[in-house]
């Protein structure tokens, strides 16, 4: 694995504890960042730590999400930890259930949009005045390909996702003379955990829109997410950057 310098950067994965959160946790730890994975799942983040193995380097705070004052006060205890913010990347979400609009339950609907979209601008919220001392810093957002396009039996999931999109583009130009860089990642199906939240049959169908007829790897998510979060992604902010193994068209 070719590694990007990162070193003296201080990073928050949201859903670090697994899936693709936990990989890219992996790739800025091996380029030298230190990382704060915020979770609701106290047990995962201290079995990820183990697992990581780079006491010192790693700090695990449990948080919810989708209450701003949890938020906040996760990112206080982050930067009193390290004493600076430089990275942020928007990992955590859900699928919710697979259901036609008109048969959605309205609660499914308002917990996939309160994880998945508000989830992110809370922690955008209060990351972003610590980043602004310094005048630096690197936020990534996790989006979907279904953001783009649509998956039939997911319109919560698809819109909570092109809300991501949105959301990064609008604070890509805020923060454009900031010294912050915003951008956000796209992927299409992504072999994690959250795949068993979904019914075989729409796993089935997000796989046959993908060319290279196979999932993503977690790895592959994380490389991505790595330059981003690096000094090499200089000129590029409020973009969007797919990992859909052909599927994206625009």
């Amino acid at each position: 694995m070719n590694q990007l310098d990162l070193n003296g950067k201080h990073g928050i994965v949201t859903g670090g504890a697994s899936g693709i959160g936990f990989a890219i946790v992996q790739r800025l730890l091996a380029s030298g960042a230190k990382v704060s994975i915020w979770d609701r799942n106290e047990e995962g983040m201290k079995q990820a730590a183990d697992a990581l193995g780079a006491p010192g380097n790693v700090q695990t705070v449990q948080v919810e999400l989708t209450d701003p004052a949890s938020v906040a006060a996760a990112a206080k205890a982050t930067h009193d930890h390290f004493g600076s913010i430089e990275l942020l990347v928007n990992c955590a979400g859900v699928a919710g259930d697979n259901a036609r609009v008109w048969e959605l339950k309205p609660e499914q609907w308002a917990k996939v949009i309160d994880i998945n979209l508000n989830g992110v601008f809370y922690c955008c919220n209060a990351v972003v005045p610590y980043m602004l001392r310094n005048k630096y810093g690197r936020i990534v957002n996790i989006a979907s390909i279904a953001g783009k396009e649509g998956n039939p039996t997911a319109s919560h999931y698809s819109a909570s996702k092109a809300g991501v999109i949105g959301l990064t583009k609008s604070l890509g130009k805020e923060l454009a003379q900031e010294g912050i860089i915003v951008n956000c990642v796209t992927p299409a199906v992504i072999q994690t955990p959250i795949l068993e939240q979904c019914e075989q049959f729409h796993i089935d169908y997000m796989l046959s829109k993908i060319p290279m007829a196979r999932f993503g790897q977690v790895d592959e998510a994380a490389a991505m997410v790595g330059w981003l979060c690096s000094d090499d992604c200089s000129f590029t902010t409020a973009a969007v950057f797919d990992l859909s193994g052909g599927r994206a068209t625009y």
